[in-house]
C-alpha cells in the first residue's frame, strides 16, 4: 500500500490529533503517502484534501481539537443540499469512491463514533477499504470498553461538578448540571460518581421527580442544605421522553437533545420550595487538551489502525476489551450504541454510599 487518507468525522473531541500524528508518522516510516482529508466526510463529498507529513504532525500531540476539522452534518449515502429552498438528499458514494481511486488512495483511516462507523460501512459497501478508530466523549461505540476523548471530558465534568458543589453549599441551593452523552449515561456516570454528587440522572434508568425531591427534602432536614445533580442530557422521566432542544434539517443526525437540566431544576424547586439553578456544561466538554490516558489510548489505537493497513487486514475497526488492543468488523459496530448496564459496579458502588438515581 503506497497511500491512505484520514479523516476525523463526527464531533470533535481531545485525542484525535494524537491519532493523525502517530498515523502519519508511522505511515511515512514505512513508506506511504499520507492525504489528509478536510472536514469529515465534508471535505470527501466536496474533494478537500492535501498532503501529510511528518512536520505537518509535529507537535500536535497535545492538542485538542483536529487540525483536519470535523463535520457531524454529513452522510455520505444521505448527504442533504438545500436546493432552490428545498432540501434535496444525494447518495454521494460512487464519487466519494472514484474521488480516492483519482487521488491514489488505497485504504482511508475513519476516526469517530457510532455515526461515523455507520457512515464508513456504507462506503465499504461500495468498494473503499477503510479502518476505523473509534473516538468519543459518550464512551458509547459498541464493541469497545472505552473510546479516546471519555477521560478528559470526564475529567472536565467533574471538575465542574467540584466547582458547583462550594457554590451550591454557600448558598444553600440544589445545583443541576446537564452534561453531554446523548442516550448513553457513561459520561454523567463517571463524572458525577468522581465529584460526588448526590443525584446522577442517566437515559439508562427513568427517574421520578418525586424520588428526586425526596433526596433534595431529606438532605436538608439532615444538615446537609444543598444538593448537586448531574444529569445526562439524554435522561428522562419514567413514563416520558426525552427533551430535544432543537432539530438541525441540515444534519444527519437532526435531533439535538438538551433542557432536561432546566425541566429538573423547576419541577424540583416546585417541590420542595428549595431554590434551584441549572447550567449546562455544553461544549467545553470537548475541548482542552487531552489527558495522558487520552493521549496514550489514542496513540495506541492509531498505531494499532496503521498495523492493520499494513497487515492488509482492512474493514475492521480497533476496539480495547478486557485492556488488549484488537479489532472488530466495522459492521458489528455501525450505528449501534453501547449503554451503561444496570448492574454496572459505579452503579453499585454509587448506591451503596447513598447516591440517589432517581428511582
Amino acid at each position: 500500500m503506497k497511500r491512505i487518507g484520514i479523516l476525523t468525522a463526527g464531533g470533535d473531541c481531545p485525542g484525535l490529533n494524537a491519532v493523525i500524528r502517530v498515523v502519519t508518522k508511522a505511515a511515512h516510516q514505512g513508506g506511504m503517502e499520507v492525504i489528509g482529508i478536510e472536514d469529515g466526510y465534508l471535505g470527501l463529498v466536496e474533494g478537500r484534501m492535501k498532503c501529510l507529513t511528518p512536520d505537518d504532525v509535529s507537535g500536535i500531540l497535545t492538542q485538542g481539537g483536529t487540525i483536519l476539522g470535523a463535520c457531524n452534518k454529513t452522510n455520505p449515502a444521505a448527504h442533504r443540499v438545500k436546493m432552490e429552498g428545498q432540501w434535496v438528499v444525494r447518495d454521494m458514494r460512487d464519487e466519494i469512491v472514484a474521488r480516492c481511486a483519482d487521488a491514489g488512495i488505497e485504504a482511508m483511516v475513519v476516526i469517530g463514533g457510532d455515526g461515523t462507523m455507520a457512515g464508513a460501512a456504507l462506503l465499504i459497501e461500495r468498494g473503499l477499504n477503510v479502518v476505523g478508530v473509534p473516538k468519543t466523549i459518550d464512551n458509547d461505540l459498541w464493541s469497545t470498553d472505552v473510546t479516546f476523548g471519555y477521560d478528559t471530558a470526564m475529567t472536565t465534568a467533574a471538575e465542574a461538578l467540584d466547582k458547583v458543589h462550594t457554590t451550591a453549599s454557600s448558598h444553600h441551593r440544589i445545583m443541576v448540571v446537564e452534561l453531554m452523552g446523548r442516550y448513553a449515561g457513561w459520561l454523567t456516570l463517571g463524572a458525577g460518581v468522581a465529584s460526588g454528587a448526590d443525584v446522577i440522572l442517566i437515559p439508562e434508568i427513568p427517574f421520578r421527580l418525586e424520588a428526586v425531591a425526596e433526596k433534595c427534602v431529606f438532605r436538608s432536614r439532615h444538615g446537609r442544605r444543598f444538593t448537586v445533580i448531574a444529569v445526562g442530557e439524554g435522561a428522562a422521566p419514567a413514563g416520558g421522553k426525552v427533551i430535544v432542544d432543537h432539530v438541525d434539517e441540515s444534519s444527519a443526525e437532526p435531533i439535538r437533545l438538551g433542557g432536561v437540566g432546566r425541566y429538573v431544576a423547576d419541577a424540583v424547586e416546585k417541590l420542595t420550595g428549595i431554590e434551584s439553578r441549572a447550567m449546562v456544561l455544553g461544549h467545553v466538554q470537548r475541548g482542552g487538551i487531552p489527558t495522558p490516558q487520552d493521549r496514550l489510548l489514542a496513540t495506541s489505537f492509531g498505531h494499532h489502525a496503521f498495523e492493520l493497513l499494513s497487515t492488509g487486514w482492512l474493514n475492521r475497526i480497533v476496539v480495547q476489551r478486557n485492556g488488549v488492543i484488537d479489532s472488530v468488523p466495522i459492521r458489528e459496530v455501525a450505528g449501534r450504541i453501547r449503554t451503561v448496564p444496570l448492574d454496572h459496579h459505579l452503579i453499585r458502588a454509587a448506591r451503596g454510599i447513598g447516591t440517589s438515581f432517581g428511582e
